[in-house]
């Protein structure tokens, strides 16, 4: 692609983005393009849309400025999350960004909020905070990982560490939440039943937020295993909406036919984020069981 058809491209994804009447699963193949795509216009066009009435897409907007680890979206992020009228998801997706880009830069703002009267956001920019310390002590910028092509929000631990030690690490309340997310992600990439089993067993935490990092997870790993535990927390009306938003979106990435019932049953949601979810849910069902499209790695 020369230069300039890309720069057409790019344009052209960014029209749909930023339209407010094209359908939400359009916006967001949209901004998973421009996420792939890159460079300045790409990060200017995917900041136009925190202007947005929609949290979710707002949130996915912060996560894929994060994913694209590039300094040029360090002011909008750090903006998004001093922004009281922001959502509290898009400010800590916007916390996390931080984070996964890792520049030094935002360790004093993210210090800042470690204080904020929302956990989900104090909570956020305490690992994000871990993150870059941990990067700087191992002088080393933050990658994505390999298998999974996400930045995690935490370096998982050693993979031969036994499932029963990194279950026990995980649920260990006592821990710090950064220690507890290692451990998390490296049950990921085991990705064994058992290890899946480890992970749902972690959806009694009073966290908010390492719950919803829990849906997230699972879906990533796409294993029927995780069905039942997922279906349950968005079942449940009194859940916090980040962590049903996570799970339904993990359920459409795993695409099992258990999943489509409880998909279409929340597709009319009262909550807006976990009625947008559920749409958006159902297209990543749709298209991975078409091979046509691959959510799986990119939504959050």
């Amino acid at each position: 692609m020369s230069p300039e058809e890309q720069a057409n491209l790019i344009e052209a994804e960014g029209k749909i983005l930023v339209d407010v009447k094209a359908p939400l699963k359009d916006r967001f193949r949209a901004l998973f393009a421009l996420r792939n795509l890159g460079g300045q216009r790409s990060i200017e066009l995917i900041n136009q849309c925190f202007e947005d009435e929609s949290a979710l897409l707002k949130h996915e907007c912060a996560y894929c400025l994060g994913q694209m680890q590039d300094d040029v979206a360090l002011p909008y992020l750090s903006k998004v999350l001093e922004d009281e009228q922001q959502d509290v998801m898009v400010r800590h997706e916007a916390a996390e960004a931080l984070g996964a880009i890792g520049n030094p830069a935002s360790l004093d703002l993210l210090l800042e909020y470690t204080d904020a009267p929302q956990p989900e956001i104090s909570e956020t920019c305490q690992i994000a905070a871990d993150r870059i310390r941990f990067q700087q002590q191992k002088n080393e910028a933050p990658t994505a990982d390999a298998k999974f092509l996400s930045v995690d929000p935490a370096p998982a631990a050693p993979e031969d560490t036994p499932i029963p030690d990194l279950r026990a690490t995980l649920l260990d309340t006592s821990k710090p939440l950064f220690e507890r997310y290692r451990a998390l992600f490296a049950l990921r990439n085991i990705g064994s039943e058992d290890a899946v089993k480890a992970i749902v067993d972690g959806f009694q935490d009073k966290s908010a937020l390492f719950r919803h990092e829990l849906g997230y997870v699972l879906g990533q790993l796409q294993h029927p295993a995780a069905i039942e535990g997922l279906k349950a927390r968005l079942e449940d009306g009194a859940e916090n909406y980040m962590v049903r938003h996570e799970c339904a979106e993990a359920l459409g990435s795993i695409a099992h036919d258990k999943c489509l019932p409880v998909l279409k049953a929340f597709a009319g949601d009262s909550s807006r984020v976990v009625r947008e979810s559920c749409i958006v849910a159902l297209d990543m069902h749709e298209h991975e069981t078409s091979g046509e499209f691959q959510y799986a790695s990119a939504a959050k």
